[in-house]
Protein backbone atom coordinates (compact mmCIF):
# COMPACT_ATOMS: atom_id res chain seq x y z
CA UNK A 1 0.00 0.00 0.00
CA UNK A 2 1.73 3.20 -0.92
CA UNK A 3 0.68 5.86 1.59
CA UNK A 4 2.10 9.35 2.20
CA UNK A 5 3.36 9.85 6.22
CA UNK A 6 3.86 12.88 7.71
CA UNK A 7 5.34 13.01 10.80
CA UNK A 8 5.62 16.23 12.79
CA UNK A 9 6.30 17.33 16.20
CA UNK A 10 8.81 18.32 19.41
CA UNK A 11 12.09 16.09 19.05
CA UNK A 12 11.22 14.14 22.71
CA UNK A 13 10.33 10.57 23.71
CA UNK A 14 7.45 9.68 26.46
CA UNK A 15 8.77 11.14 29.51
CA UNK A 16 9.59 7.86 30.76
CA UNK A 17 13.50 6.30 31.90
CA UNK A 18 14.11 4.06 28.28
CA UNK A 19 16.28 1.91 30.15
CA UNK A 20 13.73 1.08 32.61
CA UNK A 21 12.47 -2.46 33.31
CA UNK A 22 9.23 -2.44 35.37
CA UNK A 23 6.13 -3.57 34.02
CA UNK A 24 4.62 -0.51 32.38
CA UNK A 25 0.71 -0.40 31.61
CA UNK A 26 -0.52 0.68 28.17
CA UNK A 27 -4.26 1.44 27.98
CA UNK A 28 -6.21 0.72 24.83
CA UNK A 29 -9.65 2.71 24.39
CA UNK A 30 -11.38 1.71 20.93
CA UNK A 31 -15.34 2.03 20.05
CA UNK A 32 -16.97 -1.09 19.56
CA UNK A 33 -17.58 -2.86 15.95
CA UNK A 34 -20.44 -0.69 15.44
CA UNK A 35 -19.82 -0.18 11.64
CA UNK A 36 -17.33 -2.22 9.01
CA UNK A 37 -14.36 0.12 9.56
CA UNK A 38 -14.30 0.14 13.40
CA UNK A 39 -14.58 -3.60 12.68
CA UNK A 40 -11.77 -3.80 11.33
CA UNK A 41 -9.92 -1.03 13.82
CA UNK A 42 -10.88 -3.59 16.72
CA UNK A 43 -9.25 -6.63 14.63
CA UNK A 44 -6.15 -4.18 13.85
CA UNK A 45 -5.96 -3.08 17.64
CA UNK A 46 -6.09 -6.76 19.12
CA UNK A 47 -4.27 -7.88 16.09
CA UNK A 48 -0.61 -5.01 17.56
CA UNK A 49 -1.66 -5.32 21.03
CA UNK A 50 -1.08 -9.33 21.02
CA UNK A 51 2.09 -8.68 18.47
CA UNK A 52 3.50 -6.00 21.25
CA UNK A 53 3.43 -8.41 23.88
CA UNK A 54 5.82 -10.53 22.47
CA UNK A 55 7.96 -7.82 21.61
CA UNK A 56 8.19 -5.90 24.79
CA UNK A 57 7.44 -8.28 27.55
CA UNK A 58 7.96 -4.79 30.06
CA UNK A 59 4.92 -3.88 28.52
CA UNK A 60 1.37 -4.88 29.63
CA UNK A 61 -1.75 -3.96 27.40
CA UNK A 62 -5.26 -3.66 28.67
CA UNK A 63 -7.40 -3.34 25.65
CA UNK A 64 -11.65 -1.97 26.53
CA UNK A 65 -13.98 -1.77 23.52
CA UNK A 66 -17.70 0.15 24.21
CA UNK A 67 -20.34 0.07 22.71
CA UNK A 68 -21.49 4.27 23.27
CA UNK A 69 -19.57 6.96 24.53
CA UNK A 70 -20.69 6.73 28.10
CA UNK A 71 -19.16 3.09 28.49
CA UNK A 72 -16.01 4.64 26.66
CA UNK A 73 -15.28 7.07 30.07
CA UNK A 74 -16.36 4.12 32.33
CA UNK A 75 -13.36 2.37 30.73
CA UNK A 76 -11.09 5.16 30.80
CA UNK A 77 -11.67 6.31 34.66
CA UNK A 78 -11.55 2.00 35.54
CA UNK A 79 -8.19 2.21 33.40
CA UNK A 80 -6.72 5.34 35.24
CA UNK A 81 -8.82 4.50 38.99
CA UNK A 82 -7.76 0.60 39.01
CA UNK A 83 -4.40 0.26 36.70
CA UNK A 84 -2.42 3.27 36.83
CA UNK A 85 -1.93 3.53 32.98
CA UNK A 86 1.56 4.82 32.07
CA UNK A 87 -0.07 5.97 28.46
CA UNK A 88 -3.47 5.36 26.76
CA UNK A 89 -3.92 5.02 23.16
CA UNK A 90 -7.48 6.25 22.53
CA UNK A 91 -9.84 6.32 19.51
CA UNK A 92 -12.94 8.57 20.88
CA UNK A 93 -16.30 7.33 19.96
CA UNK A 94 -17.34 11.41 19.96
CA UNK A 95 -15.28 14.15 20.62
CA UNK A 96 -17.30 16.35 23.41
CA UNK A 97 -18.23 13.31 25.61
CA UNK A 98 -14.49 12.10 25.49
CA UNK A 99 -11.73 15.18 26.31
CA UNK A 100 -12.81 15.71 29.74
CA UNK A 101 -11.77 11.81 30.95
CA UNK A 102 -8.86 11.77 28.36
CA UNK A 103 -7.61 15.18 29.72
CA UNK A 104 -7.81 13.62 33.61
CA UNK A 105 -5.77 10.66 32.03
CA UNK A 106 -3.01 13.42 30.66
CA UNK A 107 -3.19 15.60 33.93
CA UNK A 108 -2.15 12.21 35.92
CA UNK A 109 1.07 12.37 33.86
CA UNK A 110 0.32 9.48 31.66
CA UNK A 111 1.03 9.73 28.19
CA UNK A 112 -1.72 10.27 25.77
CA UNK A 113 -2.16 9.07 22.12
CA UNK A 114 -4.90 9.89 20.26
CA UNK A 115 -6.33 8.36 17.12
CA UNK A 116 -8.44 9.41 14.50
CA UNK A 117 -11.51 11.08 16.16
CA UNK A 118 -9.61 14.55 17.63
CA UNK A 119 -10.97 15.86 21.22
CA UNK A 120 -12.76 19.25 21.32
CA UNK A 121 -10.23 20.83 22.67
CA UNK A 122 -6.42 21.16 21.22
CA UNK A 123 -3.32 20.42 23.07
CA UNK A 124 -4.23 17.27 25.60
CA UNK A 125 -2.56 14.85 24.06
CA UNK A 126 1.28 14.08 23.19
CA UNK A 127 0.82 12.23 19.65
CA UNK A 128 -2.28 12.31 17.16
CA UNK A 129 -2.46 9.50 14.87
CA UNK A 130 -4.82 10.08 11.85
CA UNK A 131 -5.68 9.81 8.38
CA UNK A 132 -5.60 12.67 6.27
CA UNK A 133 -9.17 13.68 6.54
CA UNK A 134 -9.17 17.26 4.56
CA UNK A 135 -7.29 15.14 2.26
CA UNK A 136 -9.85 12.65 2.01
CA UNK A 137 -12.52 14.90 1.11
CA UNK A 138 -10.45 16.79 -1.09
CA UNK A 139 -9.68 13.43 -3.42
CA UNK A 140 -13.04 13.10 -3.16
CA UNK A 141 -14.05 16.01 -4.38
CA UNK A 142 -11.65 15.94 -7.06
CA UNK A 143 -13.04 12.44 -8.53
CA UNK A 144 -16.46 13.68 -8.96
CA UNK A 145 -15.75 16.66 -10.67
CA UNK A 146 -13.14 14.59 -12.97
CA UNK A 147 -16.14 12.66 -13.38
CA UNK A 148 -19.09 15.36 -14.05
CA UNK A 149 -17.02 17.83 -16.36
CA UNK A 150 -20.80 19.30 -17.11
CA UNK A 151 -21.56 19.50 -13.51
CA UNK A 152 -24.55 17.85 -12.12
CA UNK A 153 -26.89 17.28 -9.02
CA UNK A 154 -25.54 14.94 -6.16
CA UNK A 155 -26.48 14.15 -2.62
CA UNK A 156 -24.03 14.04 0.05
CA UNK A 157 -24.02 11.68 3.40
CA UNK A 158 -21.95 12.71 6.07
CA UNK A 159 -20.85 10.71 8.92
CA UNK A 160 -21.19 10.84 12.54
CA UNK A 161 -21.00 14.47 13.89
CA UNK A 162 -17.19 14.45 14.76
CA UNK A 163 -14.18 17.14 14.32
CA UNK A 164 -12.65 14.56 11.45
CA UNK A 165 -16.21 14.69 9.55
CA UNK A 166 -16.08 18.31 9.68
CA UNK A 167 -12.52 18.45 7.91
CA UNK A 168 -13.56 16.18 4.93
CA UNK A 169 -16.92 18.16 4.21
CA UNK A 170 -14.92 21.37 4.21
CA UNK A 171 -12.28 19.15 1.72
CA UNK A 172 -14.66 18.10 -0.35
CA UNK A 173 -16.30 21.48 -0.94
CA UNK A 174 -13.62 23.19 -1.67
CA UNK A 175 -12.87 20.66 -4.26
CA UNK A 176 -16.07 21.16 -6.18
CA UNK A 177 -15.69 24.92 -5.67
CA UNK A 178 -16.80 26.30 -9.08
CA UNK A 179 -17.39 23.26 -11.06
CA UNK A 180 -21.00 23.02 -11.81
CA UNK A 181 -21.78 20.05 -9.40
CA UNK A 182 -25.08 21.13 -7.09
CA UNK A 183 -25.56 19.54 -3.22
CA UNK A 184 -28.68 19.15 -3.69
CA UNK A 185 -29.01 17.93 0.59
CA UNK A 186 -26.18 16.78 2.77
CA UNK A 187 -27.63 14.39 6.02
CA UNK A 188 -26.02 12.79 8.59
CA UNK A 189 -25.77 8.85 8.00
CA UNK A 190 -23.67 8.28 10.66
CA UNK A 191 -21.36 5.68 9.01
CA UNK A 192 -24.11 3.51 9.28
CA UNK A 193 -25.68 1.30 6.36
CA UNK A 194 -29.20 1.32 7.79
CA UNK A 195 -29.14 4.94 8.57
CA UNK A 196 -27.67 5.80 5.47
CA UNK A 197 -30.62 3.50 3.94
CA UNK A 198 -33.14 5.93 5.58
CA UNK A 199 -31.33 9.00 4.57
CA UNK A 200 -30.91 7.95 0.71
CA UNK A 201 -34.99 7.05 0.52
CA UNK A 202 -35.96 10.05 2.02
CA UNK A 203 -33.22 12.37 -0.82
CA UNK A 204 -35.20 9.53 -3.66
CA UNK A 205 -38.44 10.76 -2.79
CA UNK A 206 -37.98 14.19 -2.63
CA UNK A 207 -35.67 14.46 -5.79
CA UNK A 208 -36.33 13.43 -9.17
CA UNK A 209 -33.05 13.49 -10.44
CA UNK A 210 -29.51 12.39 -8.70
CA UNK A 211 -27.06 11.96 -11.00
CA UNK A 212 -24.12 10.67 -8.50
CA UNK A 213 -23.83 10.21 -4.35
CA UNK A 214 -20.57 11.29 -2.48
CA UNK A 215 -21.35 8.59 0.35
CA UNK A 216 -18.34 9.49 1.84
CA UNK A 217 -17.85 5.67 3.66
CA UNK A 218 -18.41 2.33 2.20
CA UNK A 219 -21.07 1.20 4.92
CA UNK A 220 -22.43 4.08 4.11
CA UNK A 221 -22.31 3.81 0.18
CA UNK A 222 -23.74 -0.04 0.29
CA UNK A 223 -26.75 1.37 2.23
CA UNK A 224 -27.15 3.85 -0.28
CA UNK A 225 -26.84 1.13 -3.24
CA UNK A 226 -29.37 -0.64 -1.39
CA UNK A 227 -32.01 2.30 -1.53
CA UNK A 228 -31.47 3.01 -5.15
CA UNK A 229 -32.33 -0.77 -6.06
CA UNK A 230 -34.83 -0.96 -3.78
CA UNK A 231 -36.44 2.40 -5.72
CA UNK A 232 -35.97 1.12 -8.81
CA UNK A 233 -34.24 4.35 -9.60
CA UNK A 234 -31.29 4.01 -12.64
CA UNK A 235 -30.89 8.51 -12.55
CA UNK A 236 -27.80 7.67 -10.32
CA UNK A 237 -24.78 7.46 -12.09
CA UNK A 238 -22.41 6.25 -9.33
CA UNK A 239 -21.79 6.17 -5.93
CA UNK A 240 -18.46 7.23 -4.09
CA UNK A 241 -17.77 5.69 -0.47
CA UNK A 242 -14.26 5.43 0.75
CA UNK A 243 -12.12 4.23 3.71
CA UNK A 244 -11.32 0.92 1.15
CA UNK A 245 -13.74 -1.86 2.41
CA UNK A 246 -12.49 -5.02 0.68
CA UNK A 247 -15.44 -5.74 -0.69
CA UNK A 248 -16.03 -2.18 -2.34
CA UNK A 249 -12.43 -2.26 -3.86
CA UNK A 250 -12.89 -6.07 -5.91
CA UNK A 251 -16.50 -4.13 -7.07
CA UNK A 252 -13.99 -1.33 -8.39
CA UNK A 253 -10.95 -3.74 -9.47
CA UNK A 254 -13.72 -5.79 -11.67
CA UNK A 255 -15.24 -2.48 -13.59
CA UNK A 256 -18.66 -2.18 -12.02
CA UNK A 257 -19.92 1.27 -13.06
CA UNK A 258 -21.81 2.37 -9.63
CA UNK A 259 -18.40 1.70 -7.68
CA UNK A 260 -15.68 3.60 -10.04
CA UNK A 261 -13.72 4.49 -6.92
CA UNK A 262 -12.61 4.39 -3.21
CA UNK A 263 -10.69 6.60 -1.50
CA UNK A 264 -8.15 4.75 1.27
CA UNK A 265 -8.10 5.56 5.15
CA UNK A 266 -6.85 2.58 6.40
CA UNK A 267 -8.42 1.27 9.91
CA UNK A 268 -4.88 -0.29 10.78
CA UNK A 269 -3.96 3.12 11.74
CA UNK A 270 -4.74 1.99 15.28
CA UNK A 271 -2.11 -0.32 15.08
CA UNK A 272 0.26 1.88 14.22
CA UNK A 273 -0.71 4.08 16.99
CA UNK A 274 -0.06 1.64 19.62
CA UNK A 275 3.21 0.45 18.20
CA UNK A 276 4.69 4.69 18.25
CA UNK A 277 3.22 4.95 22.37
CA UNK A 278 5.08 1.09 22.96
CA UNK A 279 8.06 2.53 21.13
CA UNK A 280 8.18 5.38 23.23
CA UNK A 281 7.92 3.79 26.32
CA UNK A 282 10.85 1.42 25.63
CA UNK A 283 13.35 3.71 23.81
CA UNK A 284 14.08 7.22 23.39
CA UNK A 285 13.16 7.95 19.78
CA UNK A 286 11.08 11.04 19.45
CA UNK A 287 7.45 10.05 19.00
CA UNK A 288 5.36 13.31 19.89
CA UNK A 289 3.26 15.03 17.47
CA UNK A 290 1.13 14.46 14.56
CA UNK A 291 1.62 11.60 12.13
CA UNK A 292 -0.59 11.66 9.11
CA UNK A 293 -1.51 8.56 7.35
CA UNK A 294 -2.72 10.41 3.41
CA UNK A 295 -5.86 9.29 1.60
CA UNK A 296 -4.96 7.81 -1.91
CA UNK A 297 -7.48 7.69 -4.80
CA UNK A 298 -8.35 3.58 -5.53
CA UNK A 299 -9.29 3.32 -9.46
CA UNK A 300 -9.31 -0.22 -11.78
CA UNK A 301 -5.93 0.16 -12.63
CA UNK A 302 -4.27 0.59 -8.91
CA UNK A 303 -7.39 -1.17 -7.03
CA UNK A 304 -5.43 -5.13 -6.85
CA UNK A 305 -2.79 -3.39 -4.87
CA UNK A 306 -5.74 -2.55 -2.01
CA UNK A 307 -7.45 -5.53 -2.27
CA UNK A 308 -6.77 -7.58 0.57
CA UNK A 309 -8.49 -10.67 1.22
CA UNK A 310 -7.62 -11.84 4.76
CA UNK A 311 -8.44 -8.61 6.30
CA UNK A 312 -12.00 -8.19 8.39
CA UNK A 313 -13.00 -4.90 6.15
Amino acid sequence: MHMKVILAGTAMALALPAAAQETQTVGVSIPAATHGWAGGMNYFAQEAVDRLEEVYPQLDFVLATAGDAAEQVSDIEDMLATRNIDALVVLPFESDPLTGPVAAVADSGAWVTVVDRGLSQEGIEDLYVAGDNPGFGRVSGEFMTSQMPDGGDIVVLRGIPTTIDNERVEGFEEAIDGSGINVLAMEHGNWNRDDSFTVMQDFLSRYPNIDAVWASDDDMAIGVLAAIEAAGRDDVQFVLGGAGMKEMIARTRDGDPMIPANVTYPPAMIGTAIELTAVGLTSSAPVSGEFTIGSVLITPDNAEDYYFPDSPF
